[in-house]
């Protein structure tokens, strides 16, 4: 059996041409990164950077727990040292929802601010994005820029303001990619915004915020970095994805596994290999949480231009349906299945089923994770990645599958109906799945070891 996966049938080059269901496919893939800034310490130039960008009035968005710790206050004394004045927005909600992004964007649009500075995880960079979209965009209805089908998804044509992103979490990558990501409340499923004209200008990315995340936060954002490496590595690939835009402002964020996306995902993901377990089992080890920022970063270069697939369609309901669980480490005031975990419980069941579409890459990605394949024939890529993945969740204490986390049989009608609506990742998923097998997913999902 020959691999058809773009790295291995070197038909990347290929001219536009039919897909099966006849419509035409696109031809060309496009990179959109923000600049990136690595240093231990560098958070101390982010003032430097506002007055060099002529900012005079600047929103800062963090949430409250990390308003009293010391990488805002690090932010704040740059500020004030660079002469620079700020305001403070501190409740960005954990795992924000279409109501917190509306509170934020109301807060921006009256603060009229020149910039913004996003200090956190991937909850205040996605709400700072959000609330800078619509502040530059004060006639537009929230819905406009949202993903279809839930919202109107209408292409970015404002110009926007300069956005820096400090993150302080090693997982969504949120400082490189024009995507943001959000609850919407009343149909229950998350959705999100994404488009290359809301990613940040600029990312400082210095490990010693990473030295404040206890050790579930470190253990389930490593595990969205794991799923953003594995997911755009298997993606469908963007010569196979229709339709071809018309106009290339149309063309998305979320395109297809690309050569350049896949060198940042399988470097992503040996960094994960080789630190993410020292970093969630020694809070001090500063090598290892180092360079777990680095791969969150290097993990959102790949997605945030091939995209991610099942595991992030599927997570959506999973988090969005939580019912009463409520993450260790996680200081909130409501049920909360943190983003990295309900994407990783279904890994092994998403690649046990992706794995007949590129089965070489399967077990590419089983061996940077430590499986010996040397023996391993081409159709068992499948149960060899699930495997090698159920023993790296096992060793770092991850939850037996959706029923710890609240979940039975009798869900996985809505879990499945949460799923639907995220055509904008699951049609980037290299093999197509129908209800039942979404369903099958799922339920294969209920108990992982």
């Amino acid at each position: 059996m020959r691999c058809q996966c773009p790295s291995h049938s070197h038909t990347y080059s290929q001219a536009p041409g039919l897909s099966p269901s006849g419509k035409t496919t696109d031809y060309a893939f496009e990179m959109a990164v923000s600049n990136i800034r690595y240093g231990a310490g560098v958070t101390k130039e982010v003032g430097m950077d506002l007055q060099n960008m002529g900012a005079k009035n600047v929103c800062l968005m963090t949430d409250k727990n990390l308003s009293q710790l010391p990488p805002v206050q690090t932010v704040m004394d740059s500020l004030v040292k660079n002469g620079i004045n700020f305001k403070v927005y501190d409740n960005v909600r954990v795992e924000p929802t279409d109501r917190s992004f509306m509170e934020a964007i109301e807060f921006a649009r009256r603060g009229a601010f020149d910039a913004y500075v996003a200090m956190g995880g991937g909850s205040t960079i996605d709400t700072c994005k959000a609330a800078n979209l619509y502040a530059s965009s004060p006639d537009s209805d929230f819905l406009d820029y949202v993903n279809a089908p839930i919202g109107k998804g209408k292409p970015v044509t404002v110009p926007l303001k300069p956005l820096i992103a400090v993150p302080t979490t090693s997982g969504t990558g949120s400082e490189t990619t024009g995507v943001a990501i959000f609850d919407y409340e009343r149909l229950k499923v998350k959705t999100g915004i994404a488009s290359r004209a809301i990613k940040p200008t600029l990312g400082l990315i210095d490990p010693l915020h990473t030295l404040y995340m206890p050790e579930r936060v470190i253990a389930n954002s490593g595990f969205d970095v794991l799923c953003h490496a594995l997911e755009s590595y298997t993606a469908l690939p963007y010569h196979m994805r229709s339709p071809c835009p018309a106009n290339p402002i149309t063309r998305p964020a979320y395109q297809g596994s690309n050569p350049i996306s896949d060198i940042w995902a399988v470097h992503a993901l040996r960094i994960v290999a080789k630190y993410l377990k020292r970093a969630v089992r020694n809070p001090d080890d500063l090598e290892a949480r180092s360079n777990m920022h680095l791969a969150s970063a290097f993990a959102g270069i790949g997605f945030g231009n091939a995209g991610v697939h099942l595991c992030h369609g599927m997570s959506y309901p999973i988090s969005g349906l939580v019912k009463t669980y409520k993450a260790k480490d996680y200081n909130v005031d409501h049920p909360l299945v943190p983003h990295g975990l309900s994407v990783v419980l279904t890994s092994p069941a998403v690649f046990t089923f992706t794995a007949q579409m590129s089965p070489e890459h399967h077990l590419e990605m089983a061996e940077i994770l430590g499986a010996d394949t040397r023996t391993a024939r081409i159709p068992d890529a499948g149960p060899v990645l699930a495997d090698t993945l159920r023993k790296f969740l096992f060793d770092l204490d991850v939850d037996d599958g959706l029923a710890a986390i609240g979940y039975s049989k009798a869900d996985i009608p809505a879990l499945v109906k949460g799923t639907l609506p995220q055509e904008r990742v699951t049609k980037l998923a290299p093999r197509p799945q129908s209800e039942e097998d979404l369903s099958a997913l799922f339920e294969a999902s209920m108990k992982l070891y």
